[in-house]
């Protein structure tokens, strides 16, 4: 991908995002339904050229974002793409759960797990009361999938510290945790009460999580003036 196309992706996504966090206090749907999958598409494709060297975290870190694509457009319809969306989403947690155990097992900072559980736990004992009770064997495994790939996320970024690796692997952790946050507010608005601005603290975390996630991967070799194009 030329440099110059490259370093316009991040923030042309910036832009679409905002145009679809828009849609509902315009009360333009249209926006919501072009620009939400768009900026998840250009997120993709600022993902793409990053990680060569990285070899299979970089497939499934791409795998986790195209299932998130797919999630994305299943939630455009609240009500019927509820359970789709939350499978393509645990399956993106699960890819990402993979693309974190390149090279680090599982769990093996264990400290993070036991934080993210207990986070886990106390969202869904809040939560419980109000989740339909067809719903609440997938909330339960999506709850457990995420709150997992936010902790691997978090011991990739602590194994790696000190090393050259570590800007990067910190990258991931913020995501992870961004995640968490953007759909924890999710389920309290959707189970619990409605909250002021919902959508945008939705999306706006779920989207920063996304690019960080993806940002975790190194950027592509570029000549030294074009290097700074691709942070």
């Amino acid at each position: 991908m030329p440099p110059t196309l490259h370093r316009w992706l991040l923030p042309a996504a910036a832009l679409t995002a905002a145009l679809a966090i828009a849609a509902e206090p315009l009360g333009q749907a249209w926006l919501n339904f072009v620009f939400k999958p768009l900026t998840t598409l250009l997120l993709i494709a600022w993902a793409w050229p990053r990680g060569a060297e990285d070899g299979p975290r970089r497939t499934w870190l791409r795998a986790g974002l195209w299932l998130s694509l797919v999630g994305d457009v299943a939630l455009m319809w609240p009500q019927q793409g509820f359970l789709p969306g939350l499978v393509a989403f645990l399956l993106a947690h699960l890819a990402y759960i993979v693309a974190f155990t390149r090279g680090l097992r599982l769990a093996a900072r264990p400290l993070p797990f036991v934080a993210y559980a207990a986070l886990a736990a106390l969202i869904l004992s809040q939560l419980w009361p109000g989740v339909p009770a067809p719903l609440r064997a997938p909330v339960l495994a999506y709850v457990g999938a995420l709150a997992c790939m936010a902790a691997q996320a978090a011991a990739f970024w602590l194994a790696a510290r000190g090393s050259d690796a570590e800007p990067w692997a910190r990258r991931a952790a913020i995501g992870g945790a961004l995640f968490m946050a953007s759909d924890a507010t999710l389920a309290v608005n959707k189970f619990a009460t409605a909250l002021p601005a919902a959508s945008f603290w939705i999306l706006a975390t779920y989207w920063l999580a996304q690019a960080c996630i993806a940002g975790s991967l190194r950027p592509p070799l570029a000549r030294p003036a074009d290097k700074m194009s691709h942070e």
